[in-house]
């Protein structure tokens, strides 16, 4: 009961930073755009996002919405299943993904859009924001879990 209650409120402060950062990014970078941190390099730069990864599905807000509901869902089982003992960096990884899944649904499902804040101009790489730093972390961390930590014999028992 204590790895339940314990993962939950780990979730719950992945979701409380999400929350709060995009607060501070909508107060302040929205209204003047972007805010250069290492100029040519790292920039805060208000954007909001109403796709998926990318900008895909723009105006998708039909689609991501209970897909993100589903996918939670299945989390919540395959983590409830897993052992009691073990598996540690598995439960790890499975509560980023929720924490940060859960933080960009709660943008979608009351405004249709997610706020994205951090953008790497260096490499131009797309702006993103707390929870999707959750998610991908998460993710990467369960594959490698699962293919190099034995996750897939300690599952079948």
């Amino acid at each position: 009961m204590i790895t339940y209650i314990i993962s939950i409120l780990s979730a719950a402060a992945i979701i409380a930073a999400d929350r709060l950062t995009k607060l501070a990014a909508s107060r302040h970078i929205a209204p003047v755009g972007r805010v250069p941190l290492i100029d040519g390099v790292f920039s805060l730069t208000y954007l909001e996002n109403t796709g998926a990864a990318f900008g895909i599905l723009k105006g998708a807000r039909w689609f991501f919405v209970p897909l993100t509901v589903a996918v939670i869902a299945v989390i919540a089982v395959y983590f409830a299943r897993l052992p009691r003992r073990g598996r540690l960096l598995a439960k790890i990884s499975l509560i980023m993904i929720c924490g940060g899944a859960v933080g960009n649904l709660i943008d979608r499902a009351w405004t249709g859009r997610v706020i994205d804040f951090l953008y790497f101009e260096l490499i131009d790489f797309p702006v993103f924001n707390v929870a999707d730093i959750s998610l991908v972390c998460g993710a990467i961390l369960f594959a490698a879990e699962t293919l190099f930590g034995g996750g897939s014999k300690a599952a079948a028992s």
